[in-house]
């Protein structure tokens, strides 16, 4: 059936309207200090839900394609799966996956700026035809590869801040746009329309009004080669905050309307990723090591003066690293702060701290230096919004865990796919009733996804 995954091992923990998120937590870390202190996620997979609602209200009618690499957990793409959203996927594995769903190739674009040969012969044995192309190089690989494939030329934008300006940039010139159409056409190959992407730490929402400008001198480019532009890809960068969303669609909205409007055909689509599931994933993880040391880089900007010669700098070793969940931290910034756990004092001293994997790696660092109560072996570390890029292929470096993850939902979330008609019996198998206070134990209440 649509939107389910045959072989998926894994369960749903639906909540009564006593029980919540850090009731889960509680639960969890209670069984795990019993049975080995494994780091794990608990997945809120009704943020999913409500995320796509507030699509809809705000969005509507950009048709929404989920970048599978954010996170590939098979409860999450089981439950966009049903909503009725598409795959934005870069790679053979991501494409199969979502094909296990059974989710119709129309509803499946091939992302990846540099395609290897063989997964471009996937795709077409697939039958997923939808591919963006940036060069003439890849042009000719697709052509030779894929006969039927209908391309998005994929455009660049000005969006570099300073922060992105080591980051590896994609997308062609519109002086560029005119030689890959006289490419296609030498190749025979389709180009059905035009991808652009805005960063989301791209502070200049007038980079939308440009990239939209620039896209209607292609589609218009396009008719002086006979070819049928149907479609549009406004790329990702949506964060999953509210506001944002909102001040991306006022600035587009007018702009959408002038130049591709509704009576054009044209079909708008847009590649969320971290939107969806960011904020639906919490990670925890337990200290196993711990330093007293005295480096004044540790601490952080505005604490020199107010800390004591004699007093601590603590360096704590955690059981996940930038080989596992953090891995994201080795190319940009981590922004969210762990939380204590355990109950401590208002008034209990803080204590500047530098947290580490446990691969005793120097790349390993996690948090640079932040302030926390004085902490012991065994205790336990919560990292918030920690579902985008944290839960895919994960290195075996060092005999590394990969961590459970324990999927729950609430019975007002749980309506809310039934309101919506997409709460099947199928899905109804995968769930289970959780109620508010209870030992929660991995073996008989929740299956993970290791």
């Amino acid at each position: 059936m649509k939107g389910f995954l045959e072989d998926a091992n894994y369960s749903i923990g639906l909540l009564d309207e006593g029980a919540t998120l850090a009731d889960v937590i509680d639960n969890c870390i209670y069984e795990h200090t019993h049975t080995g202190k494994r780091a794990f996620y608990v997945g809120d997979l009704g943020k999913l839900v409500k995320k796509n609602i507030q699509w809809q209200n705000v969005m509507a009618p950009i048709k929404p394609f989920y970048t599978v690499r954010c996170n590939s957990t098979p409860g999450v793409l089981e439950i966009l799966g049903t909503l009725g959203i598409g795959f934005a996927c870069s790679s053979k594995s991501e494409m199969a996956l979502v094909q296990g769903l059974g989710i119709s190739p129309e509803n499946i674009i091939y992302t990846n700026p540099c395609k290897q040969a063989s997964q471009i012969k996937y795709a077409a044995k697939a039958g997923i035809n939808i591919m963006t192309c940036d060069s003439d190089i890849e042009l000719k690989k697709i052509a030779r590869n894929h006969p039927n494939a209908k391309l998005l030329l994929h455009i660049a934008t000005e969006d570099i801040t300073a922060d992105e300006e080591m980051n590896m940039k994609f997308g062609t010139t519109l002086k560029n746009c005119r030689h890959l159409m006289e490419c296609a056409k030498e190749f025979g190959v389709q180009i059905v329309g035009v991808k652009f992407h805005v960063s989301g730490s791209c502070k200049e929402l007038q980079t939308y009004i440009h990239a939209i400008s620039d896209a209607r001198c292609v589609f218009d480019m396009a008719e002086e080669f006979g070819f049928k532009m149907n479609m549009l890809d406004i790329g990702g960068g949506f964060t999953g905050s509210e506001l944002q969303l909102e001040e991306v669609n006022h600035v587009i909205r007018p702009l959408l309307d002038v130049y591709f409007p509704k009576e054009s055909g044209i079909q708008v689509i847009a590649e969320p990723g971290c939107y969806y599931v960011s904020s639906a994933f919490t990670l925890a993880v337990n200290v196993i090591a711990k330093k007293a040391v005295d480096c004044d880089k540790l601490l952080p900007s505005g604490v020199e003066q107010a800390r004591n010669d004699d007093e601590p700098v603590f360096t704590y070793y955690i059981n996940d690293g930038v080989y596992g969940s953090f891995a994201s931290k080795l190319s940009e910034k981590l922004y969210t702060n762990p939380e204590v756990h355990k109950k401590y004092k208002e008034d209990e001293p803080l204590f500047a701290s530098s947290l580490w994997g446990p691969s005793c790696d120097e790349l390993d660092q996690i948090v640079e230096n932040c302030l926390l109560p004085e902490l012991s072996v065994g205790d336990w570390l919560i990292f918030d919004n920690m579902g985008s890029g944290t839960l895919g292929e994960q290195s075996t470096f060092n005999d590394y865990q990969r961590p459970l993850i324990y999927y729950m939902m609430s019975f007002s979330d749980w309506d809310e796919m039934q309101d919506a008609g997409i709460a099947s019996d199928t899905l109804m198998k995968n769930f289970f009733f959780v109620p508010s206070c209870i030992q929660l134990s991995p073996e008989d209440r929740f299956s993970t996804a290791a």
